[in-house]
């Protein structure tokens, strides 16, 4: 067995982990803000997002094993880790230190990361980076959503 299909699931899944334990959309100070009309319900976020780690885990995978380990590869390995940083840097900003404009400068950032990975990769391997056309999509939405959050609640 290679190893990248133990080591890439275990680092995806401690990245969503990592990210979901600074997550609570039960706080106080969450229940607190006023949410436009068109907010899905938590559940329905907690499920988007499972499915999102689990077509990165596999894109990673798409990546690591079919793709030639060159200069472009790292590169996207790069930006990769960059993007799960900044993925569990959003959950710190606004959900845990409450900082929602500096979430959703973040966010800008995270799908800037997610549009590159797509971009680099989508000529290596058309399928890896179209796996990741739901995240770039759902960060776009988030970030709709948060910038419509942070103008209810100034």
């Amino acid at each position: 067995m290679k190893w990248s299909y133990l080591v890439i699931p275990i680092t995806v899944f401690l990245t969503a982990f990592i990210g979901s334990t600074l997550t609570d959309p039960n706080s106080s100070w969450y229940k607190s803000l006023k949410l436009p009309s068109f907010a899905p319900p938590g559940y329905v976020i907690g499920m988007v997002w499972t499915v999102i780690f689990i077509l990165c885990a596999i894109s990673l995978l798409i990546m690591w094993n079919k793709l030639p380990h060159n200069t472009l590869f790292w590169w996207i390995i790069g930006i990769f880790v960059v993007n799960a940083i900044l993925n569990i840097g959003w959950s710190l900003l606004f959900f845990n230190q409450h900082l929602i404009l500096a979430s959703i400068l973040e966010m800008i950032l995270l799908e800037a990361s997610t549009i590159a990975i797509i971009i680099l990769a989508w000529p290596l391997s058309r399928l890896a980076a179209g796996l990741l056309l739901p995240y770039g999509a759902w960060v776009a939405f988030a970030t709709y959503l948060a910038m419509n959050i942070y103008q209810l609640n100034k």
